[in-house]
């Protein structure tokens, strides 16, 4: 009996240390867990003043010394010169450009202001901060860049976004886009900008500082990929928020549309294609009264057949060889052009196009449609809204039926 029953001794107490031994590995006894309302959360702070003396950095150098020592109040008759700058320059930076109504190109007029290129001596100060100087002047211009960079970083966070505003940023880099030469300087402003424009309270300092958004249209007058990147980026935030009025309103001038129009149809890049056409979007999707105000003057600039041409362009590439950077370009001009078909009282040109409807049916009969299903779906929306419109269409679908 002693034989039989020592096994079973010995089975029991290794079970009994493999209980023993489990709550070490699960949590050891001198590391108790803290309860969950005290557990530290993961978030990465800056320091406020850090993210200031950043701002800081990126002052003109005859402003540096009023933002310091007074604040809001030293830059009152810098931002009145401000805005009489913001006026001119709306009128003339785009007007400056030529546009030929029979092909809707331009004729770029290089412009170059006289701003004062040399720096205040030392000690010397004034009550205002007009005449501001060139930023590559007060920091060098690499050094700005990099100031600038970790801002348009750090913006992606509301809660340094919110510090930001609250600390002149919008003022900072205003005055930068009105007085820098620099493209780099004008990119990064802007993305600093669009990165503070995806946060709501953010936003409406965007929209409350005077002559900022008018300033921030003028920029699609820029002939820098890059820049033009981030101000449709920028634009595009603009408008699908919930105060779309402003930007709609500072976008209703002819000859900013035409400049979009003209960008979508001509630039090579498919960065700054996406961009554009993703704007436009913005716009037909958008409220009713962003419809109401920016949509017929684009219609009458011939948005549609542009659209169209665009996407005869890329089913031309899909079909030929599969550029998987092309993919995000084709969903976005699909989506323009379904979004246009649905639109009452100006689906019409959509809708009347067999070229499109022969297009769209492509798009559907692809044999390999994994990559650009998205696009594939879109364009069953888009002959479903034509064949809704124009009813003789559908004998195209039964000719192509095996």
């Amino acid at each position: 009996m002693a034989l039989d029953t020592e096994p079973a001794t010995l089975q029991e107490q290794e079970e009994i240390d493999e209980e023993e031994w489990e709550p070490r590995l699960d949590a050891p006894a001198h590391h108790p867990s803290a309860p969950p309302d005290e557990l530290f959360e993961m978030l990465t702070t800056v320091d406020p003043s850090y993210i200031i003396s950043l701002i800081r950095k990126l002052l003109p150098t005859d402003a540096t010394d009023n933002y310091t020592s007074h604040g809001v109040d030293a830059c009152v008759d810098g931002k009145v010169a401000i805005n009489d700058h913001v006026e001119e320059s709306s009128a003339s930076q785009c007007g400056d450009e030529i546009l030929n109504s029979s092909n809707n190109s331009y004729e770029s007029m290089n412009i170059v202001q006289d701003y004062d290129k040399h720096a205040r001596p030392e000690g010397e100060n004034e009550e205002s901060c007009h005449g501001f100087n060139l930023p590559s002047n007060s920091v060098g211009e690499e050094a700005w860049e990099e100031y600038g960079c970790i801002l348009w970083d750090l913006a992606a966070s509301k809660t340094n976004a919110e510090l930001m505003v609250e600390n002149l940023v919008l003022e900072v880099l205003l005055a930068n886009l009105l007085v820098s030469q620099s493209v780099r300087v004008k990119e990064i402003s802007l993305g600093i900008i669009g990165n503070l424009a995806c946060h709501e309270a953010p936003l409406k300092h965007v929209v409350s500082t005077n002559g900022l958004v008018e300033i921030l249209v003028d920029q699609l007058c820029l002939d820098d990929t890059q820049c033009l990147c981030e101000a449709c980026r920028l634009l595009t935030l603009g408008l699908q928020s919930c105060e779309p009025i402003p930007w709609a309103e500072a976008l209703q001038l002819e000859h900013i549309l035409c400049r979009i129009l003209w960008i979508a149809e001509n630039t090579l890049n498919l960065q700054l294609i996406e961009k554009s056409v993703g704007l436009l979007l913005a716009i037909i999707e958008g409220q009713l009264e962003v419809v109401h105000v920016l949509l017929p003057p684009l219609m009458k600039l011939s948005l549609p057949s542009i659209l169209i041409n665009l996407l005869t362009f890329e089913m031309g590439k899909l079909t030929s060889e599969r550029i998987p950077e092309r993919y995000s370009v084709l969903d976005v001009v699909v989506r323009a052009i379904e979004a246009l078909s649905a639109i009452d009282g100006h689906s019409h040109e959509i809708c009347s196009n067999k070229e499109l409807f022969m297009l769209a049916c492509d798009m559907v009969k692809l044999t390999d449609k994994v990559e650009v299903a998205n696009s594939c779906v879109t364009a069953a929306v888009l002959i479903a809204n034509i064949l809704s419109d124009a009813t003789d269409l559908a004998s195209e679908i039964s000719q192509g039926a095996p």
